[in-house]
């Protein structure tokens, strides 16, 4: 493809974009594709020739396009929101087009500066002490598994990596039964096993219960292991509960346990000083991590990582054969050893975009707007015969139910996403199947806000009748 043809393609595709995003509206938010069917309509066999732009194009609008399911959509309600936004999807055509490889400061010293000081900017916005250094990672699930590696390593003088677990020693890691399942994974990989994670109960709401917290990693060092990382969540999936942190923090700090905080999904309502409850007693923490690319506007994929002790991250993760000693070492960063992956994409460009583009007091507006937005619809639920709150909902996250029991609640969902104007999931409290609505897209406002309860509240009429 030439420059000019490329010119010529690339205009179109931008057209399509920017119709896109105009008009998402006109599709259905979840893809109503049955299983195989878009495996059905390609080819089975990789063309031998090429094709024409085109005709690659077309098939993309016929048979792509129906099987996706929109999460730009103003009525995505589902999950947690994967934002994007005009300056990421931009900055993101820039990073394409450069196709850097930026795992080290020589590869583009660019990049590299770039993140560092994007990682500041961060810190400073959702008010970190400033002992904590950033490094971007590709996901949150990545970033608990580099704070399980180093616990692990700090814990054995880093002993682990050089000759594996040591015969006898068994570590310990603990979460509340609402963690995230990215906890037991990174567990599993880290070597300890899943049985050696303890799942701790949590309170009415459910929030991690701090003194079941001490007295399991008493229990476990009386029976002669070792303690090793605790995981508290701000913003769990169910349901959001916020772990009481200052609490975890002196139970961690007394025993020695590194303290890794969960806030992917709830970290960016940081942003707004009025929401900084939740972190309070983030000192005691040892790592900190919170997706951009959740409810920050920025596209998939930006996990922002923090951690106190810089030097325990690379020490873990560090290794220099000879194909990559470059000069300067010991006055750059090189990235490649803070994480797991030797190859990084240049991610920092598209947070320094959006950064910019909406500026923090920009992002603090839209992170106010969808809170009240979500505690309106919480309030109406409150307020109905037929339906009722399951749990509290501190921020954009409403978990409700009908009174009619788990089964009406289910067809209902069913019925809901069927009808391809807004899409819901659903999680279990204490047994009780229980549906979520979250207000995190970009463009949501009151009106689909507005049209999500009619259309609850119409369907659930419809099956009660």
């Amino acid at each position: 493809m030439s420059p000019e043809e490329f010119r010529a393609h690339a205009h179109g595709l931008v057209d399509w974009m920017a119709d896109y995003m105009a008009s998402v509206e006109r599709y259905p938010v979840k893809s109503p594709s049955a299983p195989g069917e878009i495996l059905a309509a390609l080819p089975l066999h990789a063309p031998e020739t090429g094709e024409q732009f085109g005709d690659i194009f077309a098939d993309f609008t016929r048979t792509i396009l129906p099987g996706m399911t929109h999460w730009q959509h103003p009525s995505f309600f589902a999950y947690f929101p994967a934002n994007s936004s005009p300056p990421s999807v931009l900055a993101e055509m820039l990073t394409a087009t450069l196709g850097a490889q930026c795992m080290s400061w020589v590869t583009s010293p660019a990049a590299t500066e770039l993140e560092e000081r994007v990682m500041e900017w961060l810190r400073e916005m959702i008010a970190l002490p400033p002992s904590f250094t950033g490094v971007i990672q590709d996901t949150a699930s990545t970033a608990t598994l580099c704070a399980v590696l180093s616990a692990r390593e700090r814990s054995s003088n880093f002993a682990v990596n050089e000759g594996g677990f040591p015969p006898g020693r068994r570590f310990t890691a603990y979460a509340s039964t609402e963690t995230h399942s990215s906890v037991e994974r990174a567990v599993r990989i880290a070597g300890l096993g899943a049985a050696a994670l303890r799942k701790l109960p949590v309170d009415r709401n459910y929030a991690m219960q701090p003194e079941a917290l001490r007295e399991a990693i008493a229990r476990d060092r009386r029976e002669g292991c070792t303690p090793l990382v605790a995981v508290a969540t701000l913003g769990t999936t169910g349901s959001t509960a916020i772990d009481p942190l200052k609490a975890i923090g002196d139970v961690c700090r007394g025993s020695g346990v590194w303290l890794h905080v969960d806030a992917a999904y709830a970290g960016t309502a940081l942003l707004a000083p009025e929401m900084r409850w939740m972190s309070e007693g983030i000192e005691a923490a040892d790592s900190f991590v919170f997706n951009p690319h959740k409810w920050m506007f920025t596209n998939f994929d930006c996990s922002a990582y923090f951690v106190r002790d810089a030097d325990a991250l690379v020490r873990t993760f560090a290794i220099l054969p000879e194909y990559l000693k470059t000069g300067g070492a010991g006055d750059v960063k090189n990235y490649r050893d803070w994480g797991i992956q030797l190859g990084r994409r240049f991610r920092a460009l598209k947070l320094w975009f959006v950064i910019r583009h909406y500026g923090v007091e920009g992002l603090r507006h839209h992170i106010r707007r969808h809170v009240a937005l979500a505690q309106e619809f919480a309030g109406w639920v409150a307020a109905s015969a037929d339906f009722e709150l399951v749990v509290p909902a501190p921020l954009n996250l409403v978990c409700f139910a009908h009174r009619a029991g788990d089964d009406f609640n289910r067809r209902l969902l069913e019925r809901l996403n069927q009808s391809g104007k807004l899409y819901l999931t659903h999680t279990v409290l204490n047994g009780r199947y229980t549906l979520r609505l979250c207000v995190g897209q970009t463009h949501t406002e009151a009106e689909q806000v507005r049209q999500a309860w009619a259309l609850i509240q119409q369907t659930a009429k419809q099956f009660a009748a």
